[in-house]
C-alpha cells in the first residue's frame, strides 16, 4: 500500500479517535452538569463545548500535529488561522451571551494565543535545539495567567454550574498549537490513549506519594481522618465531579505546562550540554534559599520543610544520574522543575504543603518520563488532590 494511503488512514484513525473522546466527555457533561444550569444555558454551550473539545482532543496527536505542520510550512498566514478560529469562538460566546467582549483586560487573549505562536514561526526555521528563548517565551506565556483574571472568561455554561470557559480551553490549545505544532516540541504527549501500562505506572505513582504524604503528615500533624459520615450517591456523585473538574480544571493544565513543555525543554536542554553536573549545582544553589525564603516568610512551624524536601528531591536526583542508568540530565531536570512546581504553590500560605507539592512535582513528572503523556501525569495529579475528599482526610494548615 502505498505511503500517502497509510498516512490518510492513520489520520482518519486519530481523527474518530478524537470524536469517541469528545463523545464521551460531552455525555458526561450533559449528564452531570444539566443540574444547576437552565436548558438555554445548555444549548448555546453545547456546540462550542464540542468544538473545542474536540480540538482538545485532537491538536496534540503525533499525525495531526505533523499534518499541521506540513500544511503550515512557512506560511505565515496559514499559521494564524486557528488562533483566529478560538478568538472567534470566544468573542461570538461572549456577544451569545449578551456580554461586552471588549470589557475588562479581554485584551489579554489576543496576546496570549499570538505571541508564541509568532515568536516560534519567527526562528522555528532557524533553531532546531532548545535555546533560552524557548525557556522567555514559556514564562512571557505563562506568567501573565498565573497574575491577570481575564473576565468575562466564558463559562461553560455561561451562567450557573460550569464545567470550564472558553478562556482557559483556548489558552490551553494555543500553547500546544505554539508548543508542538510550531515550534516542534512532538513528544508533548497531549491526547488520551488508553495503555493499562501507563495506568498502572499513574496509579502506583499516586499510592506510594499518598502513602508518604499520610505518614509524613500525621507525624507532622499536618493530616487528619474525618471520614465520611455516610457513602451513599450523593458522595459518589460528588467525588465524580471533583475527579472530573480537577482533571481539565487544574491537572491538565499545570501538566502540560510544567511537564510536558518546561520539563520537556529542560531535559533537552541539558542533554545538549552535556554536563547535567552545572545544572544540578545551579538548580540547588538556586532553589535551597527560594525554598527558605518561601519557608521562613510565612506563619507557622517547619519554616525548614520546603527546603528540606528540596534537598531530599535534588539528593535523588544526583544519586540517579550517577548511577549511569537513565539518560543523562533526565533527572536533573526533573528535580529542577519539582521544586519549582513546589514553591510556586506559595498562594496556598501553608509550608508543610509547599514541601509536599515539590514531591508531587516529582511524582507528577516521573509519571511523565515513564510514559510520555500528559494525560496520564494529569490522572496522578488529579487523584493527589482529590484523595482527601475521597479518602475523608482533612489538611491542618
Amino acid at each position: 500500500m502505498p505511503d500517502f494511503m497509510n498516512s490518510k488512514n492513520g489520520l482518519s484513525d486519530e481523527l474518530k479517535k478524537s470524536a469517541g473522546w469528545t463523545t464521551l466527555l460531552t455525555l458526561l457533561f450533559f449528564l452531570l452538569y444539566r443540574e444547576g444550569n437552565t436548558i438555554p444555558d445548555m444549548v448555546i454551550a453545547l456546540p462550542f463545548f464540542i468544538l473545542l473539545y474536540y480540538f482538545f482532543f485532537s491538536i496534540g496527536r503525533p499525525e495531526i500535529s505533523a499534518r499541521i505542520h506540513g500544511w503550515i510550512g512557512k506560511d505565515l498566514i496559514k499559521a494564524v488561522i486557528f488562533p483566529a478560529i478560538l478568538m472567534t469562538l470566544y468573542i461570538s460566546y461572549i456577544l451569545l451571551n449578551g456580554q461586552n467582549p471588549t470589557h475588562g483586560v479581554v485584551a489579554l487573549i489576543p496576546y496570549l494565543i499570538i505571541f508564541p505562536l509568532l515568536l516560534f514561526a519567527a526562528n522555528r526555521r532557524k533553531v532546531k535545539k532548545i535555546t533560552w528563548i524557548d525557556f522567555t517565551a514559556f514564562v512571557l506565556y505563562l506568567l501573565p495567567t498565573l497574575f491577570i483574571e481575564v473576565k468575562p472568561a466564558g463559562n461553560l455554561p455561561f451562567h450557573g454550574n460550569d464545567f470550564e470557559s472558553i478562556y482557559r480551553i483556548s489558552f490551553i490549545l494555543s500553547a500546544v498549537y505554539a508548543f508542538v505544532n510550531i515550534r516542534g516540541l512532538t513528544d508533548v504527549g497531549f491526547f488520551p490513549v488508553f495503555n493499562l501500562k501507563y495506568l498502572w505506572t499513574a496509579i502506583w505513582v499516586w499510592f506510594a506519594f499518598y502513602l508518604f504524604v499520610v505518614i509524613v503528615g500525621y507525624n507532622v500533624n499536618f493530616i487528619k481522618f474525618v471520614g465520611h459520615q455516610i457513602i451513599d450517591h450523593a458522595l459518589l456523585h460528588k467525588i465524580i465531579l471533583t475527579l472530573i473538574a480537577t482533571f481539565f480544571h487544574t491537572a491538565i493544565f499545570e501538566e502540560l505546562f510544567f511537564r510536558g513543555i518546561l520539563l520537556n525543554m529542560l531535559t533537552k536542554r541539558i542533554g545538549q550540554s552535556k554536563s547535567w553536573k552545572i545544572f544540578w549545582y545551579c538548580g540547588l544553589i538556586a532553589a535551597i534559599p527560594l525554598a527558605l525564603v518561601v519557608g521562613y516568610t510565612l506563619k507557622g512551624g517547619m519554616q525548614w520543610f520546603p527546603a528540606l524536601m528540596s534537598v531530599l528531591i535534588f539528593t535523588a536526583a544526583f544519586l540517579i544520574e550517577k548511577g549511569g542508568k537513565q539518560q543523562s540530565g533526565v533527572f536533573t531536570g526533573l528535580a529542577i522543575t519539582s521544586v519549582i512546581f513546589g514553591l510556586v504553590h506559595y498562594h496556598s500560605h501553608a509550608i508543610i504543603y509547599i514541601g509536599f507539592a515539590c514531591v508531587a512535582g516529582w511524582a507528577y513528572g516521573y509519571t511523565w518520563l515513564k510514559t510520555k503523556n500528559v494525560f496520564y501525569s494529569a490522572i496522578v495529579h488529579t487523584l493527589v488532590n482529590s484523595s482527601v475528599l475521597i479518602f475523608g482526610l482533612e489538611f491542618i494548615k
